[in-house]
């Protein structure tokens, strides 16, 4: 999936959450959920991947991704609720 994106990380239902951009999710995710990242989501142990969206261009997901970073919490689970309302760890579904 080399394609920019930007993607929320939990560490459980409406949990402590991270927002990221990267132009291989996959790649991204998988270091992420194996700790190969040193900091935040390693710390809090954020690995579940909730929400992405994909953008034709990385400029374009950058962005966004700085958007997001200014939201508000509730604003964010209601990104993540309208395309995941179970929280369910999405990675398994783009691999």
């Amino acid at each position: 999936m080399k394609q920019p994106c930007v993607y929320l990380l939990a560490n459980h239902y409406h949990g402590t959450l991270y927002v990221g951009v990267t132009s291989d999710l996959i790649k991204r995710v998988w270091q992420h959920r194996n700790g190969a990242i040193e900091g935040f989501t390693r710390r809090y142990r954020v690995h579940d991947l909730v929400w992405y969206e994909q953008h034709g261009d990385m400029p374009a997901a950058i962005t966004q991704e700085k958007a997001i970073k200014e939201w508000r919490r509730a604003w964010k689970i209601r990104l993540i609720e309208t395309m995941n309302p179970e929280w369910k760890d999405l990675y398994p579904t783009i691999v």
